[in-house]
């Protein structure tokens, strides 16, 4: 009889030779790549554009740049606040520091204003009304990195650490206060969120799988083991993708990297779980560690490739965003599941029969024969195996005995849940992400607080006028979210473009100044047309920050139009293949979808109700969705495979019984384990993290206890025969 694949893939990396070479041979590669190519996170991290040049403000900013050219540099804004009121020393202190910059200037500084020659009135009328605040602003060159921005900063906090507080609350106090903010101070702000989260996250990731592993096999080698594998996967992963960056194949994200390590031991535990639960089950009746083994990989290799190439495939239709931070995910998240998929068959069944049945000590799986030989040989009485999967196998017996009671609680609470979807407000300003307690923050809401919040991030109105001689900025000031608006500045080459700087009343990256883009939009167009301007939707373009995230806002809205139809059509072609069942696919998708909306309902209740979070970040959907829809069909994928090899032998009803019972408390396990590592992300300082991490953990736990346990058997033994249509079962009868 003709092996199965996987039963002589099994047979190979089991046989005596065979397991060590598979081990030898994995660790000379990560050794041989580790020495070869850098690591991942020696990369600088690239601060690559988020939008195409086709977008709308990048089109406005090419143009500002070419006809308003500014070689000022980028921007560092310092903000000075004294809550009593700034005094004159406070002023001259100011002054100081700027004459100070003038002679000496600090690391990749372009310009500083001659703050030190202005007149103290002068200087005064730049301070807030109510007298507390004052901002002023340091230039840095243009294209500088992150790292030169954060070297000057540093040169700046040395002139000043002795005359001004720079940290703790400036509520209350009496001293002089002074926070930086800015594209300068975001930026070193943001990598050094990320720069000291990576440590943090491994090893906090590393710990709960750890103690999970312990708490559920309570034995301190097997929890060990799963790890080594993810450690061999991760040696070969981060070089690897070192190597891709370095040469220029994929942009270094810190953000994509520090969810890369979660995901890695989080999907990386569940298959080595997986097989090690299989391997267990196996050892209980054969004796030879590496048949057991063999027989292992052939019965459970099929469902943690599956499981393995549905996630790549989900994860690798990031590539087909347009939005810069999705692209560049895709490579990182899908190399990564596809590296640590091909660990699982090859070095853990090594490691495994290698260290042999010692690896579950003290709770050792013995067959029958050598739980006598080895009473007879202790000169005690023998025991029988206990009965495995007790309360699995209630459930079982409960979703085979009643599933339309099942399916209709079930759905009313998932969709109860889901309700809540709808509700979610959505923000795409990159500060809100930030701590409360961080200066580029705390900058900026000093500045809200005391100016008009607008003026930190003005609106740009560039038009075309034909050459008409026109004057838009008395009609744009009658716009009725509009502070002011400057007079018309005329391009430096081609005098019939303009510019209108206007600044919002209220928050300029508020979800409402969004909204406002296409408004503005609107209405230069509509004064163009009544100056008789021809073809005026042509001939406006909208930029700055606000105008920015607008073009963030939708082109994500149309990644997710394109990207999420692509990844359940991906997936449920991956499941047509594997369980040849076109019923099957559509209500295991049908399930995976209405868990992700109830994720994203109780994720809201959460952050929301439950932690007072007003908006979550615009990016966080689309991330959940692959996400959900990838790791949720990953374990229907492992149980529905279980009933299907069952319904080979058995009739449906107990198929579907056992599949739920030997597979309960492995599922429930892994959806433990890649919930907590997913949760692990809340713990970080960085809002998005945050609201990604508990979002996924929630479809995880649901998946987990209600969606595969529950809701996917219970419609399995409804459908019936139909369940397997149009496959080989389908022609078997239900009670055969």
């Amino acid at each position: 009889m003709k092996k199965h694949p996987l039963e002589l893939w099994g047979n190979l990396v089991a046989s005596k030779k065979g397991r060590w070479l598979s081990l030898l041979f994995w660790i000379l590669l990560v050794a041989v790549v580790s020495f070869s190519w850098p690591q991942i996170n020696s990369i600088d991290n690239v601060s690559s554009e988020n939008l195409k040049d086709t977008e709308m403000s990048k089109q406005a900013a090419k143009i500002v740049e070419e006809q308003f050219p500014d070689d000022s540099g980028t921007p560092l804004l310092l903000v000075w606040h004294r809550e009593e009121g700034l005094t004159q020393k406070d002023l001259e202190k100011v002054q100081a520091l700027y004459k100070e910059l003038d002679e000496n200037p600090v690391n990749a500084q372009s310009l500083v204003p001659p703050l030190h020659k202005t007149p103290p009135q002068a200087l005064l009328e730049s301070v807030s009304e109510n007298g507390s605040t004052l901002v002023t602003p340091v230039f840095f060159e243009k294209g500088a990195n992150t790292e030169a921005f954060e070297k000057g900063l540093d040169d700046i906090t040395k002139l000043v650490k002795d005359d001004v507080s720079l940290e703790g609350k400036y509520e209350g106090n009496d001293e002089l206060n002074l926070r930086y903010t800015g594209p300068v101070a975001i930026s070193v702000d943001a990598t050094g969120l990320f720069a000291s989260a990576d440590v943090k996250l491994m090893i906090a990731t590393v710990l709960l799988v750890l103690v999970l592993l312990i708490l559920i096999y309570r034995s301190p080698l097997l929890a060990i083991i799963p790890i080594i594998a993810v450690g061999l996967a991760y040696g070969v992963i981060s070089p690897a993708l070192g190597f891709m960056a370095d040469h220029g194949w994929i942009d270094k994200d810190a953000q994509a990297v520090s969810i890369m390590t979660v995901l890695l031991f989080g999907a990386g535990t569940d298959y080595c779980l997986f097989l090690i639960s299989k391997y267990r089950e196996i050892l209980l009746e054969v004796e030879d560690k590496g048949k057991a083994m063999a027989q292992a990989v052939k019965e459970s290799g099929g469902a943690i490739l599956m499981s393995a190439l549905t996630v790549v495939a989900g994860l690798a239709t990031l590539a087909l965003a347009n939005y810069g931070t999705f692209e560049r995910f895709a490579v990182p998240f899908s190399f990564g599941v596809l590296i640590m998929g091909l660990t699982a068959l090859l070095v853990l069944p090594a490691l495994l029969v290698i260290i042999g049945r010692a690896a579950f000590w003290p709770f050792v799986p013995r067959t029958v024969e050598m739980e006598e030989a080895r009473a007879k040989k202790r000169n005690k009485p023998f025991k029988q195996h206990r009965p495995q999967h007790k309360f699995s196998q209630k459930i079982g017996n409960l979703v085979t005995s009643k599933p339309m009671t099942i399916i209709i609680v079930t759905v009313i609470l998932l969709g109860a849940l889901a309700a809540f979807a709808p509700k979610i407000k959505f923000t795409f300003d990159i500060l809100s992400s930030f701590p409360e307690d961080m200066t580029s923050r705390e900058g900026y809401a000093l500045v809200e607080k005391n100016f008009s919040p607008g003026e930190l991030a003005p609106v740009q109105i560039i038009v075309d006028t034909d050459g008409k001689d026109i004057d838009l900025q008395k009609d744009l000031e009658k716009l009725n979210f509009a502070a002011s608006v400057d007079e018309k500045r005329v391009g430096e080459k081609d005098e019939a473009i303009q510019l209108y700087q206007l600044d919002f009343k209220d928050n300029p990256y508020a979800a409402e100044s969004l909204d406002n883009i296409p408004k503005i939009k609107d209405k230069a167009i509509a004064l163009l047309e009544d100056a008789g301007v021809s073809d005026a939707k042509d001939r406006v373009w909208i930029g700055g920050e606000t105008a920015s995230q607008y073009d963030e806002m939708k082109v994500i809205e149309d990644d997710e139009k394109i990207i999420m139809p692509v990844i359940i059509a991906l997936i449920a072609l991956l499941l047509l293949v594997y369980l040849h069942s076109i019923t099957a696919t559509l209500y295991l998708i049908a399930t995976v979808i209405l868990s992700y909306f109830s994720a994203l309902g109780l994720g809201w209740i959460v952050l929301h109700y439950g932690m007072g979070i007003d908006a979550i970040q615009g990016s966080i959907p689309l991330y959940t969705f692959v996400f959900s829809v990838a790791l949720g069909v990953d374990y229907n994928i492992f149980m529905v495979s279980e009933v299907w090899q069952r319904r080979k032998h058995k009739n449906l009803k107990t198929a579907v019984s056992e599949g739920v019972k030997y597979t309960g408390s492995v599922i429930t396990s892994a959806g433990l384990i890649l919930a907590g590592t997913f949760a692990v992300l809340a713990t970080l300082p960085i809002q998005v993290l945050v609201q990604f991490g508990i979002i996924t953990a929630i479809g995880v736990l649901l998946d987990t206890f209600i969606v595969r346990p529950l809701l996917v058997p219970a419609l399995t033994m409804k459908f019936g025969r139909a369940a397997f249509w149009p496959g080989k079962l389908w022609k078997k009868k239900v009670d055969e």
